[in-house]
């Protein structure tokens, strides 16, 4: 929140401290859920189908927030935006509603079962004889 503080050059080294543990701390979680979290949840006989639906489903999500966080940081104030871009919510807010967003999918993160040490056959109920 405090956006305005870390935007000016003396604090600088600040920013980019704060910025390496963003970056450390985005990819060291929930990047994991990524490549993890599709290969132990998904049965054996559909697992490499669905890990390749999941990974462009998430590709595909990145592209859209990406493009979206550029159309969304652009200014309120028509006459400041980047030429071809509509006017937007600016950075502090476009900042803001992203850790909103990161929070929610934090939450359906925890929705994920959890293996327990289980076998994918005995998690999805396979080796149930009818």
């Amino acid at each position: 929140f405090p956006y305005d503080h870390w935007i000016k050059p003396d604090n600088r080294i600040g920013f980019v401290v704060m910025y390496s543990l963003t970056f450390f701390f985005a990819n060291f979680g929930p990047n994991a859920t990524t490549f993890i979290v599709p290969a132990e949840i998904f049965p054996a006989r559909l697992r490499s189908t669905c890990h390749g639906i999941s990974a462009a489903t998430g590709k595909a999500g990145a592209i859209v927030g990406a493009f979206g966080f550029l159309y969304a940081a652009q200014p309120q104030d028509k006459t400041k935006t980047d030429a071809g871009y509509p006017p937007g919510i600016g950075v502090k807010n476009s900042l803001i509603m992203l850790g909103v967003i990161n929070f929610v999918g934090m939450l359906f993160t925890f929705l994920v079962p959890e293996p327990k040490g289980k076998s994918l056959e005995e998690l999805s109920g396979e080796t149930e004889v009818e």
